[in-house]
């Protein structure tokens, strides 16, 4: 048995270079999971301090419920595809999240979209980006990869492709929050970069893994508070923010998008399974700590291998997340508080 297809007993790692820790020896696994699914709603520079108790409490409901619906799916039979999309649509109309309802507003002062889809069976994935005036990229996204021959429509031609599916369209009014608001006027009256990257957290993203064994990944974003028109992050850019290969891993990223596409964070996982033997977590930190964060980047992914072990690596202090498998489910903000130390659910 070659190291890529080892897995963990608890198949739960946490690893960050501020507060979450570095993953433990790992055990030799004969068998795959019948399926498995973790989430994320967004990475960054916030602690157990910067969240009140009822905050915490809302986060964690939200987290459970968006996870519940993708464990829903896989326990009744249905596909990776469709527990990725289930869940990001829910995180989409959750507007504690900068995804859907209650995205960060651009410098102009609107609300643009991205998302990506990617199935690891097919190989085949769907991106939009710059989209506004639709309920759910996640699933504009999702018809890109499954009724057009392209892989990816920006701004107006993503519009015009979503309308000529049919997607539910939605007024400018149901993506607008005060929260949200309040960040652009704030950024807006410093007009500085250190005040945008401060509330780029919030990005949504799953990965799957279903009982016929196929991986799935998606993610979904508003983006970065006062970005310049037409900036385009990681999200919606496949092999970036989102990735998924039966082979090796499903990946959804979630950080300062800049560093992860010039490290193709997402594929650098897969590269590195496929090609240097490395198993998913040596992966997922050898591309988050080695080399996106040594260029300055930070944040994070969640990812899964065809086995069922999960992955959740950030080098943040923080990072919204839940997990499950039949061995458990588990719901975490913030890291650990030593080094070497591994949270297993």
């Amino acid at each position: 048995m070659t190291p890529k297809h080892r897995a963990s007993w608890a198949a739960v790692f946490i690893a960050a270079a501020i507060g979450c820790g570095s993953p433990g020896p790992e055990q030799e696994m004969e068998v795959r999971r019948n399926w498995a699914i973790a989430i994320h709603g967004g990475a960054g520079h916030f602690g157990e301090e910067d969240l009140t108790a009822e905050q915490q409490a809302v986060y964690t409901a939200s987290l459970s419920a968006a996870l519940a619906a993708g464990e829903g799916v896989l326990q009744q039979g249905g596909t990776s595809v469709e527990a990725v999309e289930a869940v990001i649509r829910i995180m989409e109309d959750d507007s504690l999240f900068n995804a859907g309802r209650g995205a960060v507003f651009t410098a102009e002062g609107i609300q643009e979209l991205d998302a990506s889809i990617a199935d690891g069976l097919t190989r085949n994935c769907g991106a939009v980006t710059g989209i506004r005036g639709y309920r759910h990229p996640i699933s504009v996204a999702r018809s890109v990869m499954d009724s057009s021959e392209h892989v990816f429509f920006s701004g107006h031609g993503a519009g015009a492709f979503a309308a000529a599916m049919g997607h539910e369209p939605a007024l400018d009014e149901w993506f607008f929050t005060k929260k949200a608001h309040k960040r652009y006027l704030r950024a807006k009256r410093r007009a500085v970069k250190t005040d945008a990257l401060a509330d780029k957290k919030g990005t949504v993203g799953c990965v799957a893994l279903d009982s016929q064994g196929n991986l799935a990944a998606g993610t979904s974003t508003g983006g970065m508070t006062y970005k310049k028109h037409g900036r385009i992050g990681d999200s919606p850019i496949i092999g970036a923010g989102t990735w998924a290969d039966n082979r090796t891993c499903a990946v959804s990223a979630t950080g300062w998008g800049e560093y992860f596409i010039r490290t193709g964070v997402a594929q650098d996982i897969h590269g590195r399974m496929l090609h240097g033997d490395e198993t998913l977590v040596e992966a997922c930190r050898s591309a988050i700590f080695d080399e996106m964060g040594e260029l300055g980047g930070d944040g994070g992914v969640v990812a899964l291998d065809a086995t069922g072990t999960i992955a959740l690596v950030c080098n943040s202090a923080g990072m919204f997340r839940a997990w499950s498998s039949p061995d458990g489910r588990g719901v975490s903000m913030f890291g650990a508080t030593l080094e070497g130390t591994v949270e297993v659910k």
